[in-house]
């Protein structure tokens, strides 16, 4: 094992240590916190961390694996929640003033529930922008989550907390939340591994107030590690009427199939007419070629639909308005100013609004399900943009101040509820990383793992960093 700093490895690796005895749970829990002590000041990832209760699951991991019984797929290993899930013992406050920290938390959401089941050792809660509701992460609460390649830019959001923590080796795992980019705009900022999964693959309560938009994810520094973690993720919760069925075969049993046969539609601008940072085109397009080099057939299609962004905004900002209904003039005022501005916003639309854009959502799932009879997968940027300044929901050269206006690549698969991962595929002219999408047919989340692990093992990438502090 080339990599000896326990904070450094992957859960992957870290699981083979502990059967090995060369690494215990403690050492790799110590390790971690260690870390954190170090690094999190400068990027802020956590809102919460209770070493005490993690080096105490540590102890209790050790033990089992010392005794040769480790319990749960994730027995050991260090992982983190956003502050969007409730866990027990813990506040669920999602980067907001209008919450009350000071209230009994003892629930666990579904996914919390299930990595506590197989033994991951829960570090914390890592940061978000208020209620999820942007694709960078500061908060009023909070403040601003930095990147780590460079602390003066965005870590993306809004799982920008779970992101930032997997890229310096506070935590190799991170559960996070997608609604419109969600864990894939941090991860290609940090340069981590995700996936969206298939809407109802990982349960969700409560329900989230932007409806089916809203998806669970898993954020990693390897893919094989992010379809381990789904696997623990991908169970059945009562609490979630809509949940999917348990997958009949593990994700991570289909990793090793390679990319040879598939068939890849690469766009770089959906047929939008996005801009697009050369750099990124040029990454995105060598690793097109990579996939041929791996017997993949690939060509240059778009998927044929128009740009979703303003339907986007009805489902959106009407979500946020119903999340916020229950709120008094006082506690308006304490909220992010770009969030009351799109709740405001979101109240002035009519049923009939919100049924076309619900019209245009479902003709736009068509449309991509035809898609995916002639391609495989769709290969895209995950953004356009290399991370920007900090603290701003979108660059000064954005079109709109809205978050949606550099966001083209991924809340359209929010939308059709497609499973899409992201992956680094290359760094900027400034060292910063860049990341690229594979979007799969609904329900085949294990295409989409497949493909981007057979990328990645031809493509090592450097999986965590220090931050500049």
């Amino acid at each position: 094992m080339a990599n000896t700093q326990p904070a450094e490895l992957t859960a992957t690796e870290l699981l083979a240590a502990y059967a090995a005895g060369t690494l215990s749970p403690v050492e790799a829990t110590e390790a971690t916190l260690q870390r954190i002590a170090d690094h999190d000041s400068a990027i802020n990832a956590y809102c919460l961390v209770d070493g005490e209760r993690a080096l105490e699951a540590a102890r209790a991991s050790e033990t089992r694996w010392a005794h040769g019984q480790p319990q749960g797929r994730l027995d050991g290993i260090p992982t983190s929640i956003k502050d969007i899930f409730y866990t027990r013992g813990w506040p669920t406050l999602r980067g907001s003033h209008t919450i009350d920290a000071d209230q009994p938390w003892q629930e666990d959401a579904p996914a919390t529930a299930l990595l506590r089941a197989d033994n991951a050792i829960l570090l914390g809660k890592t940061t978000t922008p208020e209620l999820a509701w942007k694709g960078v992460t500061d908060s009023p609460r909070e403040g601003i989550t930095r990147n780590p390649w460079d602390p003066a830019r965005t870590a993306g959001g809004s799982s920008g907390g779970g992101s930032a923590a997997v890229a310096t080796g506070m935590g190799p795992l991170a559960l996070g939340t997608d609604g419109g980019g969600s864990v894939r705009i941090p991860a290609s900022f940090c340069g981590v591994a995700t996936i969206k999964p298939t809407y109802g693959r990982i349960p969700l309560y409560p329900a989230s107030p932007f409806g089916t938009l809203s998806h669970a994810g898993p954020m990693t520094t390897s893919i094989a590690d992010t379809a381990l973690m789904l696997d623990v993720l991908a169970q059945p919760d009562p609490r979630d009427w809509s949940v999917l069925p348990a997958p009949n075969t593990p994700f991570s049993h289909s990793l090793d199939g390679g990319a040879a046969g598939l068939r890849i539609a690469l766009s770089t601008d959906l047929g939008f007419g996005t801009h697009l940072d050369p750099q990124i085109e040029r990454a995105v397009t060598a690793a097109a070629h990579a996939f041929e080099d791996l017997g993949a057939t690939v060509e240059q299609a778009d998927p044929g639909f128009t740009d979703p962004v303003q339907d986007f905004h009805v489902l959106w900002f009407a979500g946020a308005a119903k999340a916020t209904e229950h709120l008094t003039d006082a506690q308006r005022e304490l909220m992010d100013p770009g969030l009351a501005e799109i709740c405001r916003e979101g109240l002035t639309y009519s049923a009939q609004d919100y049924l076309e854009a619900t019209n245009t959502r479902m003709k736009l799932g068509q449309r991509m399900a035809h898609f995916h009879q002639t391609y495989d997968l769709l290969l895209t940027p995950t953004v356009p943009i290399p991370p920007f300044e900090a603290g701003a929901e979108a660059p000064a050269t954005a079109p709109t101040p809205r978050w949606t206006s550099w966001t083209p690549f991924t809340y359209p698969f929010n939308m059709t509820q497609q499973p899409a991962t992201s992956i680094p595929c290359g760094h900027t002219e400034d060292g910063l990383p860049i990341g690229l999408q594979l979007v799969a047919a609904r329900h085949d989340d294990a295409t989409a793992l497949r493909a981007a692990h057979a990328y990645e093992q031809a493509h090592p990438w450097q999986r965590t960093t220090t931050p500049q502090h």
